[in-house]
């Protein structure tokens, strides 16, 4: 992998023969390069003569001839992109907390936002999306606990085995799994001791998916 100025004199020499059919000279390489010194030039040179990006041809002042090319960028421009990388996965972005949702016996839903939440952009990379707070115990063998936040996708369809926001005769939310048998829509819970609700499509609207679960360790 090349340094920034060693990548830059290699293109900047590379260009120079195609367009000129001539190495540039020592004086358009410092420049090239922003170095105040020949010498400076010099050393670039050695080094990618060393590692075979160039060849100095015999008998002719200053003729070089470029051997190869780097397939990845210079080092100074990767680490670049690392740290801009880095920031991107460590910045927020901010999405509203709706409330409380049951993962138990369904709570009325509640549909004011109250304030919002800072979440990792990984998380919700495409779409709309808000979080609730998880209460009860309904849902803990899909790893859901009570006193979690969940990050919901913002939909009104799902896919059979999804995990969704269910609204209930527009007045109940609750998080279960959702399972379409016929004309009715079954909400099952992830836990032996709570049972199956069974309701006619006409009666539940999907508000969002599950998309992941956010937990504070006391």
């Amino acid at each position: 992998m090349l340094t920034e100025k060693q990548h830059k004199l290699l293109m900047f020499i590379n260009k120079t023969l195609k367009e000129t059919g001539c190495s540039p000279s020592f004086d358009e390489m410092k420049n090239a390069v922003g170095l105040k010194s020949k010498s400076g030039v010099h050393a670039l040179i050695s080094s990618l003569q060393e590692r075979g990006f160039i060849k100095k041809l015999p008998h002719k002042a200053r003729a070089l001839e470029v051997l190869k090319l780097p397939k990845s960028k210079p080092l100074s421009v990767l680490q670049e992109e690392k740290k801009r990388e880095i920031a991107l996965q460590n910045a927020a972005a901010q999405i509203p907390l709706y409330g409380k949702i049951a993962a138990g016996t369904p709570i009325s839903a509640i549909a004011n936002e109250t304030e919002v939440i800072s979440v990792p952009f990984e998380m919700v990379a495409k779409g709309r999306y808000y979080a609730l707070n998880i209460e009860g115990n309904s849902m803990v063998e899909a790893g859901i606990l009570d006193g979690d936040i969940a990050i919901i996708k913002q939909t009104d369809t799902a896919d059979n085995g999804a995990i969704v926001v269910a609204l209930v005769d527009n007045e109940e939310a609750t998080l279960k799994v959702l399972q379409k048998k016929g004309d009715e829509i079954w909400l099952v819970p992830c836990n032996k001791e709570y049972e199956i609700r069974k309701f006619q499509a006409s009666r539940v609207k999907i508000q969002g998916i599950l998309s992941s679960i956010i937990r504070n360790y006391h």
